[in-house]
């Protein structure tokens, strides 16, 4: 099957690739993002491999369908960047890989607390350059401190069984409970209760019309004073500005982020040479307590060879008319995490 593969850097020609050569497909890598000005390098393709931050709105997936796909086959778990229902409406089959490696995003979430708790990222700016005074970086015991995670799927039941082995108490939100995040000790309690307790709060749920700046302004006035924020989830479950002002204010204590509601053209790129026009981006860079990684929490060799493995098995599985088994409707527009 011919599949145009957009957003793609060497890392994924790479391992694409390799997966390809047991069920040779034929794979056209691009570079560019997929958007309304570059829909076209598509046509005549009957399946189009898209990334997180390839745009996939009702005109772009119009113009996909109209040029003769059928299959948008997402090496990604979120599909917030796809509209589900015009794809629906125009008779398109969306598959996405949920599940390539729950681990990878799990253990860079702990990654950023750990990190934070401990300075980490101060103590090794200051060692480099000579600095072995301790003042200003006394961090804090991660043993029995309250972590509350909202949204439990695969990935956050990753996160809780790694909280478990530190000793943490453990508070859960999700519409649907999860037995085996229970089975490991955590208690799920209302939204505003997890704000309320939490020392720590992670994202894990999706980027859905509910979700949209889930953590706004009046989320963080529930907060403990000093909460940790992690994000590891969408960039948009965060309101950007609600948040430094929570900085600025201290209700916030630290933040680790490893997305960005903006992120899309700033995030897999070197823009070391230029000036980032993103004001808001860079304010949040001025911060000490805060961490930014870009949208690396996948990104793993296991990782990375699942992703392959799988986005070419829902290709594989769509073409031999079978069901893909990364199939996505929308029925996975559910809510997710809503008081």
């Amino acid at each position: 099957m011919r599949v145009a593969v957009f957003s793609t850097k060497p890392y994924d020609r790479r391992f694409l690739t390799k997966a390809n050569r047991s069920v040779g497909h034929e794979l056209v890598f691009f570079e560019p993002r997929l958007t309304a000005e570059t829909c076209r390098l598509a046509e005549g393709f009957p399946a189009v491999c898209a990334f997180v931050n390839d745009e996939l709105d009702a005109g772009v997936l119009l113009f996909l369908s109209k040029h003769g796909t059928k299959l948008i086959a997402l090496r990604s778990a979120g599909f917030n960047n796809v509209d589900l229902r015009a794809a629906e409406q125009l008779e398109l089959t969306v598959t996405r890989v949920p599940a390539y490696s729950p681990e990878a995003v799990a253990e860079h979430t702990l990654a950023l607390i750990l990190a934070l708790g401990r300075k980490l990222h101060k103590a090794y700016n200051r060692v480099r350059e000579g600095n072995f005074a301790l003042e200003g970086l006394l961090g804090f015991d991660l043993h029995r401190q309250t972590v509350g995670i909202v949204g439990t799927g695969k990935i956050g039941t990753c996160v809780a069984r790694i909280l478990r082995g530190f000793g943490c108490q453990i508070l859960a939100y999700d519409v649907v409970k999860n037995p085996e995040v229970e089975n490991l000790g955590a208690l799920y309690v209302a939204l505003d209760e997890l704000f309320a307790r939490s020392d720590i709060i992670t994202l894990h749920c999706p980027l859905v019309p509910e979700t949209w700046h889930l953590i706004n302004e009046e989320a963080i006035a529930r907060m403990k004073r000093g909460v940790m924020l992690i994000n590891t989830s969408r960039g948009a479950l965060i309101d950007t500005q609600a948040a430094i002002r929570g900085l600025k204010t201290g209700r916030i204590g630290a933040m680790g982020l490893d997305v960005y509601e903006e992120e899309a053209d700033l995030f897999y790129e070197d823009l070391s040479d230029q000036v980032i026009q993103d004001d808001v981006f860079a304010r949040m860079l001025t911060f000490p307590n805060v961490i930014i990684t870009a949208h690396q929490a996948f990104f793993t060799q296991g990782a990375m060879e699942a992703i392959a493995r799988e986005t070419l098995a829902n290709i594989t599985a769509f073409e031999k008319g079978e069901t893909p088994p990364g199939l996505i409707t929308t029925a996975a527009l559910r809510p997710v995490a809503k008081a």
